[in-house]
């Protein structure tokens, strides 16, 4: 049996004299891409740094391929690629793809084709003599992202890379990097706080919250399947629903809170189940806050005429709920 790529055991962090990260163990295997979810502060950065040998944890074990590696093991197979890129601006998109080649004196011949190669795989192509300086978000990141593979790294470390850049650029790197996983068999760790981008890319999600694992497991269980209240908020279920609530909105009995997302509730005029208290409009979707048997319940819905004040019945939509196990 192949034994993971890297394993963290028994990891802590502590700043202040206080624990940042505890971490019981974490696997990641060969081939794979784990997202780490989490709000800021979680201890995100912390781990993709520990992860990748960055940081020395005050407690705890590295292995890798099995066996016990320290920092500069980890280092050694690892390239990252930050939340802002760090390019040499008077560079040439070249110069800045071969950085970590000069570094490892590979011969001049060699640098120019593997770096030519990750050029055009990315799209750069045209971009090849560009100084780093005059190029947009988007094609800063993707040199970035050039200047990490070409190292053939067994362990890329992503951190928030998709930060500041528009949607049509973000999706289009997220598929470029989808493919180029794939293609490689390159694992990886890909710290975000956007489920979406978790869902684009992961094989698993990881769920980190004040420090310690929440959840973690296969991406599309996961990511709708939350395991406690924390991982639901984080996850988007802006509701999270007591018992005697969720059993109203259900329209069945319930004994545990239940998480559902605003976008799967349902607002009809006339009922008696609650009262409208707030309208916000979000271009063609309307977000309505209704109290209902003392709780705020959010909805999100096609534009509406509805008015604070309206009595209205709050549904949700079949298989829509999610029990949670732990409030």
């Amino acid at each position: 049996m192949t034994p993971p790529l890297l394993e963290l055991r028994d990891v802590a962090v502590r700043a202040g004299g206080r624990p940042i990260l505890e971490i019981d163990r974490l696997e990641l295997a060969v081939g794979e891409t784990l997202a780490v979810l989490g709000a800021n502060g979680a201890g995100k950065s912390t781990l993709l740094r520990v992860a990748g040998g960055l940081r020395t944890p005050d407690a705890g074990t590295l292995l890798l391929d099995g066996r016990p590696a320290s920092p500069g093991d980890v280092r050694r197979v690892s390239a990252a690629v930050l939340q802002r890129p760090l390019l040499r601006r008077a560079a040439t998109v070249r110069a800045n793809v071969e950085t970590g080649l000069r570094f490892a004196r590979v011969p001049r011949a060699e640098r120019r084709r593997r770096a030519g190669e990750w050029i055009e795989r990315l799209g750069l192509a045209e971009l090849t003599d560009r100084r780093a300086g005059t190029l947009s978000g988007g094609e800063a990141q993707r040199v970035s992202l050039a200047r990490a593979l070409v190292l053939a790294p067994r362990l890329l470390l992503l951190d928030e890379p998709m930060t500041g850049l528009d949607a049509p650029t973000r999706a289009e790197l997220l598929a470029d990097l989808r493919d180029v996983l794939g293609v490689t068999a390159t694992t990886a760790i890909f710290v975000t706080h956007d489920r979406h981008e978790a869902a684009a890319i992961a094989d698993r999600v990881a769920i980190l919250h004040a420090g310690t694992l929440r959840q973690v497991g296969p991406a599309a269980h996961v990511l709708e399947h939350p395991a406690d209240a924390d991982c639901a908020r984080l996850l988007g279920f802006e509701n999270l629903l007591p018992p005697h609530v969720a059993a109203r909105v259900l329209g069945a009995p319930a004994d545990r809170p239940v998480a559902v997302r605003a976008a799967d509730l349902r607002v009809v005029p006339g009922g008696t189940m609650g009262v409208v208290e707030r309208v916000l409009p979000f271009g063609d979707r309307t977000r309505v806050a209704t109290r209902v048997d003392g709780a705020r319940v959010l909805s999100d819905v096609p534009s509406t005429s509805l008015q604070p004040g309206t009595a209205v019945d709050v549904r949700a939509e079949e298989g829509a709920a999610r029990v949670i196990a732990r409030g």
